[in-house]
């Protein structure tokens, strides 16, 4: 393929979805990183796009909210290893609140398999990968259904919420910063989302790291907020998306980061390794997690967090700030190493 027949279908793939991974586009046009990368720089430099962590995204700096169809064909593999992630977390009998997404329909496909769990959520396509598990009860909200991503919104939906108590609710959204939060581009999915928030204990985002360093219209769900992200591990040469998990770890966010079969044999799922027999998360048939060795444990609302750490070359944790290069590849080598 020509570099001008290349970039005009990398072009239509950024229009189309909005924001797409470098990983993704070199799938597609079957062709090395490097080279996209490249194609990318030369579409940036004509204003036909922006850069953004690990790929592109429409220019403006806000990026838009795609389709169902073309959110169901981005960085699957990714969402695939995050959703089995994600699922670990949930214990059996617990009740849970799940916002729309593709993701967190990955992630309600694998809880079928928990029993007495209880589900709220506004997503049909959470709702119906939930409809044929006999020991999970789901409950709908009310609302207006919105049609491009098949979730209900609206008054009805969180007058719906009101006075709801459970122990964790997992989202996802268009885009992820340590600034912001989590956010998207739809005015009424965002106060939805919100509502959600209000009724749990505990906040897990689903992200994938396209959506690291993304920031959209709506705030959803502001970081001092979040208490875990699940996200897949950027590409090696992704400094930005490793500074964007660095900011929210130093944020009081625990981050655990799951390996896919998209990138090489390192940070594929072999090589993350089990968390101690004792941690609850590690039940049998669970998959291995990796959490960032980053800041402890996730302040609870209200509580004050521990300051900023980082791992230096060795290994260790250190006070004080500076990212890089150099910090960024002994971060990841050491996720690799786990």
């Amino acid at each position: 393929m020509f570099a001008a027949e290349r970039r005009q279908l990398i072009l239509e793939m950024v229009r189309a979805n909005g924001a797409v991974s470098l990983r993704e586009l070199a799938r597609v046009v079957q062709t090395s990183e490097v080279t996209v990368r490249r194609d990318l720089r030369a579409l940036a430099a004509e204003g036909l796009l922006d850069l953004r962590h690990g790929g592109a995204v429409l220019p403006g700096g806000f990026t838009r909210e795609s389709g169902f169809p073309q959110q169901s064909l981005s960085a699957t593999a990714e969402k695939t290893a995050i959703a089995d992630l994600a699922a670990g977390l949930v214990e059996e009998g617990e009740a849970i609140v799940v916002g729309a997404g593709t993701t967190t329909q990955e992630l309600a496909r694998r809880l079928a398999r928990v029993p007495g769990l209880t589900v709220v959520t506004n997503s049909l396509l959470v709702a119906q990968a939930l409809a044929h598990a006999n020991r999970v009860e789901v409950v709908m909200t009310g609302g207006t259904l919105r049609g491009s991503n098949y979730a209900l919104v609206g008054s009805g939906a969180e007058q719906s919420l009101q006075g709801l108590r459970v122990s964790r609710a997992f989202l996802s959204g268009s885009g992820l910063t340590a600034e912001r939060g989590l956010s998207t581009s739809n005015m009424l999915s965002a106060s939805v989302d919100r509502a959600l928030v209000q009724a749990a204990a505990e906040v897990v985002v689903l992200a994938d790291h396209t959506k690291l360093g993304a920031d959209t219209m709506f705030q959803t769900v502001p970081t001092d907020v979040i208490t875990r992200l699940v996200t897949d591990e950027p590409p090696t040469h992704d400094d930005r998306a490793a500074t964007e998990l660095q900011a929210l770890a130093d944020q009081g966010v625990q981050i655990t980061v799951a390996g896919t079969g998209a990138s090489a044999g390192a940070s594929g799922p072999s090589s993350a390794a089990p968390v101690p027999p004792a941690d609850a998360d590690t039940a049998p048939g669970r998959p291995p997690r990796r959490d960032v060795p980053l800041p402890g444990q996730r302040r609870t609302r209200g509580g004050a967090g521990p300051g900023p750490q980082r791992l230096n070359p060795g290994g260790g944790l250190e006070q004080g700030p500076g990212t890089g290069a150099v910090e960024r590849n002994a971060r990841m080598a050491d996720l690799r190493r786990r």
